[in-house]
């Protein structure tokens, strides 16, 4: 697991993060990317945190230690485990397919990447979602499973879907109707 140490230099901050062995990092133009075997995760890194990598070492550091390199150091870390953390196991969003006025289906589209809604109120017209690249959509009855090694990713997925069956000009709650999330790593809604 990706462990941390905060010091304080004479006038920035230095933090180390570590690594397993088996991830090998790379660091240009301002871009952190971690690989493990065919999976690959790339981040951008903002200009005034400079990055090293030692060994299994990532260590970041900057020039001053105001509130906002407090802040994108915490936020860095945070970012850093994560990848690290999917390059292990997937992440998994749960959505949840809720219809109360017309039976609403969802299906995928994998030549196309979309996600098909058929019958949204009662729409004629299918809503199509466009998915985001690396992410796995599975419909299992009127719950839609969607993982990916990328948390960002898998987690723009799901809003995108929940986003597509927003309903509009319609009173809420009347038209319950949509597509929820209703699990994410590390909190469930039910």
């Amino acid at each position: 697991m990706a462990e941390k140490k905060l010091k304080k230099a004479e006038n920035g901050l230095t933090i180390s993060v570590e690594m397993p062995s088996d991830i090998n990092a790379q660091y240009e133009n301002e871009s952190l990317t971690l690989k493990k075997g065919d999976k690959e995760i790339d981040r951008k890194i903002h200009p005034s945190i400079k990055v090293n990598i030692q060994g299994n070492l990532i260590n970041m550091s900057t020039q001053r230690n105001r509130k906002i390199e407090r802040r994108l150091m915490g936020t860095l870390e945070a970012h850093l485990k994560n990848m690290i953390k999917g390059l292990d196991e997937n992440f998994m969003y749960k959505l949840q397919v809720v219809n109360v006025h017309f039976p609403m289906t969802v299906n995928v589209d994998k030549e196309k990447n979309e996600f098909v809604v058929n019958n949204f109120l009662g729409e004629k017209k299918d809503r199509r979602i466009k998915l985001v690249p690396g992410v796995q959509v599975k419909v299992i009855k009127d719950v839609v499973e969607i993982t990916s090694h990328d948390i960002e990713k898998a987690g723009q997925a799901a809003t995108n879907i929940e986003k597509g069956t927003k309903v509009r000009k319609r009173d809420r709650r009347v038209y319950q109707d949509g597509i929820f999330i209703i699990e994410k790593p590390g909190r469930s809604y039910l």
